[in-house]
């Protein structure tokens, strides 16, 4: 019997791990083992920005061609929840249950791996949904850059909810399914790392895009013109957002562990689709 250790996982694996498991699009994953879910999960906001940017094109070219804001903003929402088959909607219901049933952490785990969707998920599937779209309509009927960009950031930051969950210390609640998996596998170093290369990202982008109007004009505000680049308010309000997106996630991270004894595949759905939403909000204040 061979003793030889796996080779050690390629960049090319993570991402195979990444798209396959958090995307619908046709990708093969070719390693699934932990070394590869290390990989994988740190790779998880590149498949949250994929989507993300797939959102802001549709959104984007409905509001181009004067379907609205109200359309553009569905679009946006719907993007996601197709290119993951719904399954981080169907795991943020399953927690929803999981945590409103009040049982204790093994019946609550039962409850949640139901395939019905109890009261406390239909409640907050709506809500959430609900307050995706209201945010997007807002962002979108201010300009259509400001709507995309929402769209893009939101998403990566929910799969960056996803990597922290994911760093050593955090247990699995079950011995087997994709919360196993993945539980404990990103060093904290490394989420870290993930964590400050997407805020730098979230405020370029936000330097680039947000000083646009509804028109596609740059807004200079003040007696001197800096330059359509020059944008510190647009620069921080994606920056708050990412970061509100991260408490709130983690909060949820933390009672869940409490709750569940560990993280689940349905827990990291409802921290994905938190996390998203809260950014969606935050970017809407102010």
């Amino acid at each position: 019997m061979s003793t030889t250790p796996a080779p050690r996982p390629t960049l090319l694996d993570g991402l195979r791990f990444a798209f396959g498991t958090l995307t619908v699009l046709p990708v093969k994953v070719s390693r699934w083992d932990r070394a590869a879910a290390r990989v994988g999960m740190l790779c998880a906001p590149l498949a949250g920005l994929v989507v993300g940017l797939v959102a802001a094109a549709l959104g984007g070219a409905l509001w181009a061609l004067g379907a609205g804001a109200p359309l553009a903003a569905v679009a946006s929402v719907a993007v996601p929840a197709v290119l993951t088959r719904g399954l981080h909607l169907d795991g943020l219901a399953d927690t929803a249950d999981g945590l409103g049933s009040g049982k204790p952490a093994e019946d609550a785990l039962r409850i949640m791996k139901q395939s019905d969707i109890g009261p406390f998920g239909v409640v907050t599937l709506v809500l959430v949904l609900l307050a995706q779209v209201a945010a997007l309509t807002q962002l979108y009927d201010r300009s259509w850059a400001l709507g995309a960009l929402a769209a893009a950031v939101s998403a990566t930051a929910a799969r960056l909810a996803l990597t922290l969950a994911a760093r050593t210390g955090v247990p699995a609640a079950r011995p087997e399914g994709l919360g196993a998996a993945v539980a404990g596998v990103v060093p904290v170093r490394g989420a870290t790392v993930a964590a400050v290369a997407l805020l730098l990202t979230a405020a370029v982008a936000g330097a680039w895009f947000g000083p646009y109007d509804a028109t596609g004009v740059v807004v200079v505000i003040g007696p001197v013109d800096p330059g359509p680049l020059f944008a510190p308010y647009d620069a921080v309000r994606p920056v708050l957002a990412v970061l509100a997106a991260l408490v709130v996630a983690e909060l949820l991270l933390r009672h869940c562990v409490r709750r569940f004894g560990g993280v689940t595949g349905d827990v990291f759905g409802g921290l994905a689709e938190t996390a998203a939403t809260t950014a969606l909000v935050v970017l809407t204040l102010g």
